[in-house]
């Protein structure tokens, strides 16, 4: 409950945004009957299956709503269940808008009060997915006037306000266009690229950014020597930082790989922490705001247009931070700049839209690499939950293997999407359920299916059975290197064969677009003359970086702090 109210008090600067219109003698109006006193429960089907709440009325009035069980994915619904009751009790209605990011946990708040308060004697008629409150007439709102804007509340947008808040910018406000922060980082695992941390030196491994920058190099990244060595030193500051926050990466494993603890996710210590610290700071952050396009005077940015709902503003700026994530989730996009992965799904939040692509267009702004996306081999299907690695095999519904399973990328993607159904399957043993943390949690939550043997597997997962153990014998033999054929596995490394036995059904999808709009070392934007643009940063997923989560955070920083640099000197 702790975390709920501390995340209510993030999000409460900006409820009237959202709440505007939905008001209770409105929503009153429609509803038939009244309610009794009392408590009543109703029940709701979101993300993560069934959510059960209870509804206390008093004087025809929803007096408080509780969460009795849920299954939803918990950086989600521990940041939008305090806005969507918020919602709810403003209004005195289930007749609301949803929370964004936050579809099918909403939708199942919703239809679990109007279930309680129909219950009551109260019937608000039927919820679906579509049900929003009344519409607001947008319009041209007055201009707001700040020092620094930071356009997204991802990893990279809270870190760099948080920075720039630590390096003397007062005003400072924050817009993320999703009702919830945090982007894609509250959901990783791995806090990846993390060096001279207090877990590594408690482990005895030694790094430094000189080693990092030349591993990083050697793995294909194709940034700068400059930005790869602003990446590597800033890796090697960011542990204290992190902890002067109270955020404690305490597992290290596989050289730089840091989780919280052996049993919980890096992203939700991170994110959880790096909000309350920007509510601590008195940050103006402002959900439900999406930035619309760039105020550019004299070849300077000056600021943003932004729309909530409204209406539209200018947030005029000494300073803009472009810290808006990738295009993940613009099929457009993706078909026009990397043929073929649109076809995909994608692990990556909602927010990933891309949409200030067409604005770097339009000023000229340099972009880079917009044809390279990272895909993750295999995230479970109707989900977004990553998956996989270890000693595994893929199979079709015929109980066959259909590929190498060492494959990656677009080759993998659609060799799933070919087979019957496009199904395929992720078949593994007790051997490597109790090697992977993230399959152990996955198996708690019921993603994924386990059977004593292969046989009662194949039936449960509609597999051919007979298929299935001829399969995985056959494979044993390859990693005994008894049979050599073209699935011979160099990487499986053990058989499988100590049960029980798992499986899940699979695909693979867009996780990152690694292309950008191009910014150097100093995190500053560059024309497409390869100039510095006056007042214009970027971090994160926006940028043209081979890099990923916890360089999104260092640049973050960088960006804050030249940002602060930049405002003091003009």
């Amino acid at each position: 409950m702790k975390r709920f109210k501390l995340l209510s008090l993030i999000l409460a600067a900006t409820m009237s945004l959202t709440i505007v219109g939905c008001t209770a003698k409105d929503e009153s109006e429609r509803a038939t009957g009244k309610a009794k006193d009392g408590v009543y429960q109703g029940t709701g089907s979101g993300y993560g299956g069934k959510l059960t709440l209870e509804v206390e009325t008093e004087g025809n009035a929803i007096k408080d709503i509780r969460l009795v069980e849920e299954h939803e994915t918990a950086p989600v619904m521990n940041r939008a269940f305090p806005v969507i009751k918020e919602r709810i009790m403003e209004a005195q209605s289930p007749v609301v808008d949803s929370v964004s990011g936050a579809t099918f946990s909403s939708f199942a708040v919703k239809k679990a009060v109007a279930e309680a308060m129909k219950e009551a004697g109260k019937d608000f008629g039927e919820i679906t997915m579509t049900t929003q409150g009344p519409a607001v007439e947008k319009k041209e709102l007055e201009e707001v006037k700040t020092q620094l804007v930071v356009v997204g509340g991802g990893p990279a947008g809270l870190s760099a306000a948080i920075e720039a808040k630590q390096n003397g910018v007062e005003d400072i406000i924050v817009v993320e266009k999703l009702d919830i922060l945090s982007g894609n980082g509250k959901f990783d695992m791995n806090f990846y690229d993390l060096i001279n941390s207090q877990a590594q030196r408690d482990n005895g491994v030694e790094d430094s950014p000189e080693a990092l920058a030349a591993d990083l190099k050697e793995e294909g990244a194709w940034d700068t020597d400059e930005r790869l060595m602003a990446q590597a030193e800033g890796s090697a500051e960011l542990d204290l930082w992190l902890r002067e926050m109270g955020i404690e990466l305490n597992y290290n494993y596989g050289g730089r790989n840091h989780m919280a603890e052996a049993d919980a996710y890096a992203g939700e210590e991170i994110q959880d922490k790096m909000e309350a610290k920007v509510n601590e700071l008195g940050i103006d952050v402002r959900t439900g705001t999406k930035g619309l396009d760039l105020i550019m005077e004299d070849g300077k940015a000056v600021g943003v247009k932004v729309e909530s709902k409204e209406g539209t503003y200018d947030i005029k700026a000494d300073a803009v931070i472009m810290a808006t994530g990738g295009f993940s989730n613009n099929k457009e996009l993706l078909a026009k700049y990397a043929p073929g992965t649109e076809k995909l799904q994608t692990s990556n939040q909602m927010g990933t839209t891309g949409d200030f692509v067409s604005v770097f267009e339009e000023n000229e702004i340099q972009l880079g690499h917009m044809d390279t996306i990272r895909i993750f081999p295999t995230i479970i299907s109707n989900r977004r939950d990553l998956t996989g690695g270890g000693s595994t095999i893929f199979v079709n519904k015929n109980g066959e293997r259909f590929i190498d399973e060492t494959k990656g990328g677009l080759e993998l993607g659609s060799a799933i999407l070919e087979q019957e159904g496009g199904k395929a399957y992720y078949i593994y043993d007790q051997q490597l359920f109790d090697a992977s943390y993230r399959l152990q949690k996955h198996n708690a939550l019921g993603y994924h299916t386990s059977a004593d043997t292969l046989e009662e597997l194949a039936e449960k997962m509609g597999i051919n059975a007979e298929n299935l153990v001829k399969t995985v014998e056959e494979t044993n033999k390859a990693v005994d290197g008894e049979t050599a054929d073209q699935f011979r596995q160099k990487a499986l490394g053990k058989k499988i064969e100590k049960g029980p036995f798992y499986a899940v059904q699979i695909e693979s999808a867009v996780h990152m677009t690694k292309g950008g709009v191009v910014a150097n070392e100093k995190a500053e934007i560059l024309n497409t003359d390869n100039e510095v643009i006056p007042g214009l940063y970027a971090a994160g997923e926006v940028a043209d970086s081979s890099a990923a989560y916890s360089a999104s955070v260092v640049f973050g920083r960088i960006s804050g702090e030249e940002a602060a640099k930049y405002i003091s000197n003009k």
